[in-house]
């Protein structure tokens, strides 16, 4: 697929739109309009006994508490997605963690929206807490491993559905 052109009919502080046209690999041309968005790391932060996850108002789709794994947006400039991921987990959560694995690169809404979100995994935890954002309301959840197939069956969120998803097949391959 070939980027014709682009132009942006709307700057924000947080996303851009831009009308964009496209020459497809048979020939045809299509124009689209794409939400363009800087990217956005999740963390699946896990020990023996429990996953952290956060529940928090998400606004945009009418939620007053919406459960979720860490996670948070690429816009400091020069930050790489762990640094993000590491500063997203200490900020949300009060953790550090001592093991980083990058798990899988999703795109959460591809049919408009250019988002790339990297969900990593995080162990060896230890207390750390960093700098909270007052605009955010987050309630820090320790779901028990137990529990794991239970709350998937409950989660609405993608990201972490697809963070869960694969914590599950983890733990099972090291059962079995």
């Amino acid at each position: 697929m070939e980027q014709l052109n682009s132009e942006t009919v709307f700057d924000s502080p947080f996303v851009d739109v831009a009308q964009k046209r496209f020459r497809r690999e048979d020939g045809s041309e299509v124009d689209r309009q794409v939400v363009e968005h800087p990217g956005a790391v999740g963390i699946l932060a896990y020990d023996d006994e429990v996953v952290h996850l956060v529940s928090q108002p998400r606004e945009a789709v009418g939620v007053d508490r919406l459960l979720e794994i860490p996670a948070g947006t690429l816009d400091v400039e020069g930050e790489s997605d762990l640094e993000c991921a590491q500063r997203e987990l200490s900020e949300e959560v009060g953790l550090a963690a001592a093991h980083w694995e990058r798990l899988h690169t999703i795109y959460p809404s591809p049919g408009y929206l250019s988002e790339t979100l990297t969900i990593f995994a995080a162990t060896g935890l230890a207390e750390k807490p960093g700098e909270t954002d007052e605009t955010e309301d987050i309630e820090v959840v320790r779901l028990p491993l137990a529990d794991l197939d239970e709350a998937i069956a409950a989660i609405a969120d993608a990201k972490t559905l697809v963070a869960l998803f694969l914590l599950r097949d983890r733990l099972r391959g090291k059962r079995g």
